[in-house]
């Protein structure tokens, strides 16, 4: 399980804010498949993962789901609702069994008035889930299903990958085709006709447990 100063937003800050946050910390567990809250709910708070993975998600007015982040320990999310009345502008789901972080919006509001390394830290991470969101509408509406699978593969390379002694890129994370459609904003068929495209063209590989990125730069050429 994640420490809070293991949590990279809290990472920077001295023994006592790290306390001072650990007391304004509600735990929650969460099972694997748990709605950890619903879009449209008010938002009551900041929440950071200790221990599993948590998706964000948003549902079509069709009941299609459509995978906004997919997040890992020490992440953070629904940081959108701080500073505001607003209601969660999305829906979360625990992944696999989760220990979440809640801080209520208040007391983080107070804590980050008083410090103001973590106000910036909140900014910034703010700031990089609106661009990521502005980015993948601007991708669902100008691409085509190769170049959105491309970008996806590469931001999940650098976010959750690691290379290994050939510079290959290993992504080892459990995720369904359906998962990856749902990323990508496509249908679980489309995906794995471009997956095995991908393969065939020996730019990616793939098995049950893993993926990996063989030749990172032709995969970039897929780009627009």
């Amino acid at each position: 399980m994640k420490q809070l100063n293991e949590i990279p937003i809290f990472s920077d800050l001295a023994e006592e804010q790290l306390r001072q946050i650990e007391t304004c910390t509600t735990d929650r567990l969460y099972r694997k498949g748990m709605i950890i809250f619903m879009e449209g709910q008010p938002g009551e708070g900041f929440h950071y993962i200790q221990q599993g993975r948590v998706k964000i998600v948003k549902i079509s007015d069709d009941g299609r789901e459509h995978i906004i982040h997919l997040l890992d320990e020490g992440d953070i999310f629904a940081g959108v609702v701080l500073f505001n009345t607003a209601p969660y502008p999305a829906t979360a789901v625990a992944l696999e069994d989760c220990r979440i972080g809640v801080i209520k919006n208040s007391d983080l509001e107070q804590l980050a008035l008083h410090n103001n390394a973590l106000a910036m830290h909140l900014i910034k991470a703010i700031n990089q889930r609106l661009l990521y969101a502005q980015q993948k509408i601007a991708n669902l509406a100008l691409h085509d299903v190769t170049a959105r699978t491309a970008e996806v593969l590469l931001r999940l390379g650098k976010e959750k990958g690691r290379r290994n002694a050939n510079g290959q890129i290993i992504i080892e994370m459990t995720l369904s085709r359906q998962d990856l459609a749902s990323l990508v904003g496509t249908t679980r068929e489309t995906v794995t006709r471009t997956l095995s495209s991908l393969k065939k063209s020996k730019v990616i590989d793939f098995d049950s447990g893993s993926m990996v990125i063989l030749d990172e730069a032709a995969l970039t050429e897929y780009l627009p």
